[in-house]
């Protein structure tokens, strides 16, 4: 009489487990379908009692979001601040009434975000969300990345390597190590010395070449010593570098002149797309032709 009654108990477990799996299916199908439409095609009003619990907590800080509307008022930032937007969920898994998804977040900031204004500035992250459902709806969420990243690529936060880059670059100019200053120049950099400076005849210069060509070589012919002094970096926004130095100089025609000056770089990857000089443009000029 043993036999088959556990005939019977493993012909339940498998009903259970049959149906456990079938659940968890029906809620991953749903998941994923109601997150591309409201992120994909932009209809916040998914994010409803149908597809989520009444009392739906979203884990965040520095408080959690708590219920529907409060969701909705929350993804509604993304639909406003970013267009071109592309949500895709790269990989999804579930057990019982618990929900696993790999995503990738791909957008242009060109609204509103959050009370940040747009920077026109595109974004592409990925991140993995834990979910917990209930009976068939959405119950909480909880959101894993890199925020450092989305806040870089945005433009609000800089690469922390890029003060060291632009001292490797002021290094290598000291000793004379031309090649390692153009090599950490993008091959599109645009390059502008000061307004009213004797090199500024050239400006913009596209490119390390013309960079090269049209100041390094310059500088080098004309002076019997060019050296840069008290030279201070300031890492701003936007991956920019400030740097405030001064130029210590003697020309060819034996005039000497030490002029305060700052630089700004602007770098993107690892290399510089821009610089920007600010001179005492007087004193050089006077020391020149005087």
């Amino acid at each position: 009489m043993k036999t088959p009654i556990l005939i019977v108990a493993i012909v339940l477990l498998s009903m259970s487990t049959f149906a456990q799996k079938n659940n968890i299916n029906k809620d991953i199908k749903m998941y994923t379908q109601v997150w591309d439409d409201v992120i994909n095609k932009g209809d916040i009003n998914q994010i409803n009692a149908s597809h989520f619990d009444k009392n739906v907590i979203g884990i965040s800080s520095p408080e959690n979001m708590v219920g529907i509307d409060a969701f909705k008022a929350y993804y509604q930032n993304f639909l406003i601040g970013f267009s071109e937007r592309s949500f895709e969920i790269v990989n999804v898994f579930g057990q019982n009434d618990n929900i696993i998804k790999h995503w990738r977040f791909k957008g242009k900031h060109t609204g509103d975000f959050f009370g940040i204004p747009a920077t026109a500035k595109s974004v592409n992250i990925e991140g993995v969300t834990l979910v917990k459902m209930k009976n068939g709806k959405i119950l909480k969420e909880q959101d894993f990345m890199d925020n450092s990243i989305f806040l870089m690529q945005l433009g609000l936060t800089s690469d922390p390597n890029n003060v060291t880059l632009i001292d490797n670059l002021y290094k290598g100019f000291a000793i004379g190590d031309i090649p390692t200053v153009l090599g950490g120049m993008d091959a599109k950099i645009v390059w502008n010395e000061a307004e009213g400076n004797k090199y500024a005849d050239g400006n913009p210069y596209i490119g390390p070449e013309a960079v090269l060509n049209g100041v390094f070589g310059r500088i080098m012919a004309e002076h019997e010593y060019f050296k840069l002094q008290n030279i201070e970096l300031h890492e701003m926004s936007n991956n920019q570098v400030l740097a405030t130095l001064r130029y210590d100089a003697k020309l060819n025609n034996g005039k000497i002149y030490n002029a305060q000056v700052a630089h700004l770089w602007t770098l993107k990857d690892g290399k510089v797309t821009a610089f920007q000089q600010y001179v005492d443009t007087k004193k050089l000029d006077d020391a020149i032709n005087n």
